[in-house]
């Protein structure tokens, strides 16, 4: 009876062999997610149904595109275009960064920026240009190299005095700001970083307009500060006006050496050196997880000089970029300057995640998530997308008046890790409601899928 059994099972088995074969040979496609559901949490939200919200999401390992609406539509990416600025660095420029370029003539050091924005910076600082020129026996020049205008286009003038969005600038020293630590007790004390600016600083005037959070305000188009009085202690950040003479004059007073301008002019023909800064991914870390616009706009002014090393325009990165990096692209974004600032920065959900998912492919993931900001760990989402057992959502926030956006990597109770972009575009609600819908909708695609 059991050979007649086996018999007969042998028989089944040569009967489906070449079923067998086909199905190896053309595996089924793997069934779509259901997605009907996500499609009413997006709709049937009375936060988010009355506004313009745009979705899509892509297997970031496979590529399969799991789920999109309005994913063709332009949007107002605000800060999320700092994805764009990360991906010209990772193509133009090293693994450190180029600190600033000199020559020297017999007795005399010439040298100039190249954009590099860590100079003595508060939060990312290096000291290696500083005491390369501060140890050389050569006298030393400063030469101004050609660069972009301060402000990018249709940056908000009314944010000049802010933390947020200090000016461009080709040799930049302290991040372009002025550091104040004030400090209570029975003789109040205020600190400046750097103290050059001390003797520009002065009691508030009655009447001044100032807003309600204000603790500096900065003479519009002056560096005169004017501080109000305080009860408690604070920190801030304000912006100086930037140009080529500030600049010889800050240098020669961090040096304590004499420093003469001159004019810049190409050394194509002469040895130009360069003296090397930090890892390039300290900058790209820093600017993605806190949205440092300041390093962002100069991480673009650095790959110009790569690209063109006698002009820092942001433009031709931006350019090169496009037309060689990201010409695969669904959609031609409108790019126009490296922080998301520019309110003409234009670009589609779809075109953020296959992005994202060029990312992936061509960084480590450990790498690429390092950089991003973690939910419930650190950055712009240390209060948002918590688990106590680590982190599931990595990403870059984009927030500007009416706009708050979400691009990154979410890791599925299944294990799959989805690329994905959520944008909120001209909503008059308060910005957290916006992000606690947001924060709904990815847990319920976490669980799911």
């Amino acid at each position: 009876m059991l050979t007649a059994f086996c018999r007969r099972a042998a028989l089944l088995a040569f009967l489906l062999l070449p079923t067998l074969a086909a199905v190896a040979a053309n595996p089924p496609t793997p069934r779509p997610p259901d997605t009907a559901w996500l499609t009413k949490l997006l709709t049937e939200s009375a936060v988010l149904r009355q506004h313009h919200v745009g979705v899509s999401l892509i297997d970031a390992t496979t590529g399969e595109t799991l789920y999109e609406q309005q994913a063709d539509r332009y949007f107002l990416p605000a800060s999320t275009m700092k994805l764009f600025s990360l991906y010209a660095g990772l193509h133009l420029l090293g693994d450190s960064l180029s600190s600033l370029r000199y020559v020297r003539h017999q007795d005399s050091l010439i040298f100039w920026g190249t954009g590099d924005p860590t100079l003595l910076h508060g939060d990312v600082p290096s000291r290696r240009a500083f005491d390369f020129l501060a140890s050389r026996p050569e006298k030393l020049y400063y030469a101004s190299v050609p660069c972009v205008s301060a402000f990018g286009p249709s940056w908000s003038w009314d944010d000049y005095n802010y933390y947020y969005q200090p000016e461009r600038g080709p040799f930049p020293l302290y991040g372009h700001t002025v550091r104040f630590y004030a400090r209570t007790g029975p003789t109040p004390h205020l600190r400046l970083v750097p103290r050059y600016f001390a003797p520009v600083v002065e009691p508030m005037p009655a009447n001044y307009p100032v807003a309600s959070d204000d603790h500096v305000r900065r003479a519009v188009l002056e560096n005169r500060f004017f501080v109000l009085p305080w009860a408690k202690n604070w920190i801030d950040e304000t912006p100086f006006r930037v140009g080529p003479e500030l600049t010889r004059l800050l240098l020669q007073d961090t040096l304590h050496r004499p420093v003469v301008a001159v004019p810049f002019r190409s050394h194509a023909t002469e040895t130009v050196y360069t003296v090397r800064g930090l890892p390039a991914d300290s900058l790209y870390r820093r600017m993605l997880q806190v949205s440092d616009n300041f390093l962002a706009e100069q991480l673009l002014l650095m790959c110009a000089g790569q690209l063109r090393p006698d002009s820092l325009n942001s433009a031709l990165p931006i350019k090169v970029t496009l037309a060689n990096y990201l010409r695969d692209l669904p959609d031609a974004p409108h790019w126009v300057d490296g922080s998301g600032l520019s309110r003409q920065n234009l670009v589609t959900p779809r075109d953020l995640t296959v992005l994202l998912l060029k990312l992936h492919q061509e960084v480590t993931e450990a790498r690429l998530l390092s950089l991003l900001a973690a939910g419930g760990g650190h950055g712009t989402l240390r209060r948002v997308y918590r688990d106590p057992k680590g982190p599931w959502l990595w990403g870059k926030t984009g927030t500007l008046s009416n706009t708050h956006n979400l691009c990154g990597y979410l890791r599925t109770k299944s294990g799959r890790l989805v690329a994905f972009s959520f944008l909120n575009n001209n909503y008059v609600v308060p910005t957290s409601a916006v992000r606690a819908e947001m924060e709904r909708v990815l847990t319920q695609v976490r669980a799911r899928w």
